[in-house]
């Protein structure tokens, strides 16, 4: 027994109808934590590779004499010869110091896009903030080709990812509840959760995968058409960006949602496989609880 297991037995009460399920198999619990490792170093590294030129733009090419820039972080100097950091997004201008652009002590201030604590390293090193990428790239694509392939064979990916017509119908219903912390621990995913385990799985997640694989001088050597797809290197890489920033509200939402569903279940399910379900209703909890 683990010691989740011994704190969820002491919390059931005596005469509790409910019953562990097994809802998560070994292969969905291992790439599950190894993405979260490989995520928590990409985004680092990927914030640190960013720095090194704190500027987005739509195109193939970037540059002085071109005005295709979507987001900047920068400090700049005023005309009374301060300088304070700034965000730009298309075009409008957000005063971010201490936080973009230029952040750290008063005294020794450091100009760059996202601060020292954000990134990895934590001092500016390209290099380094290079090899970690695409070391820990290479741990996330693995895991997503066992996660697609397994998935496949056991029916996980039809199953608990793929939405119903059903699901579709009772879509608001799935989001009403979900408003009001009202969640039904049944063991199954509703609708809304098949849709947002979609977009990241097989939206977000292959789309950041090749638009990595388009910035890159080997890749563009082998698949020349991948840069036509996204419109060039430097939407490929506005893109990727926009990605992170996805996968990084979706990872809040998420671990808000598992504290909010009972994290000890929760945590249980996805490191052991195994879920408990609520107590089964009877027809008049069913009726009232339709009616509330």
């Amino acid at each position: 027994m683990t010691v989740i297991d011994d704190i969820e037995s002491r919390l059931t009460q005596p005469g509790d109808e409910s019953r562990v399920v097994y809802r998560h198999r070994v292969a969905t619990r291992v790439t599950h934590w190894t993405w979260a490792i490989a995520l928590f170093f990409l985004l680092l590294s990927g914030l640190q590779i960013f720095n090194a030129h704190p500027t987005l733009y739509i195109g193939n090419q970037s540059g002085f004499e071109f005005d295709n820039s979507v987001l900047s972080m920068r400090a700049m100097q005023a005309a009374d010869g301060k300088v304070d950091g700034y965000t730009t997004v298309f075009g409008r201008s957000f005063k971010t110091t201490g936080v973009l652009g230029m952040s750290g002590p008063a005294d020794n201030p450091s100009y760059r896009g996202f601060p020292a604590w954000a990134t990895l390293p934590s001092y500016q090193d390209l290099s380094t903030g290079r090899v970690i990428h695409f070391f820990f790239a290479w741990f996330f694509v693995a895991a997503f080709l066992v996660w697609f392939v397994s998935s496949l064979i056991s029916g996980h990916l039809k199953r608990d990812i793929l939405p119903s017509l059903a699901d579709i119908r009772a879509l608001p219903q799935s989001l009403s509840d979900h408003l009001r912390f009202r969640f039904h621990h049944d063991g199954r995913y509703n609708g809304l959760q098949k849709l947002s385990y979609a977009g990241v799985l097989l939206v977000i997640f292959p789309v950041i995968i090749l638009t990595g694989l388009a910035m890159s001088p080997g890749m563009n050597a082998a698949w020349p058409w991948l840069l036509d797809v996204f419109g060039g290197r430097q939407t490929a890489r506005t893109i990727h960006f926009l990605c992170m920033a996805l996968l990084v509200a979706f990872f809040l939402i998420h671990i808000f949602m598992v504290f909010a569903a009972g994290p000890l279940n929760e945590m249980r399910s996805i490191i052991t496989g195994w879920y408990r379900t609520d107590p089964e209703k009877t027809e008049p909890e069913k009726k009232e609880e339709h009616t509330a």
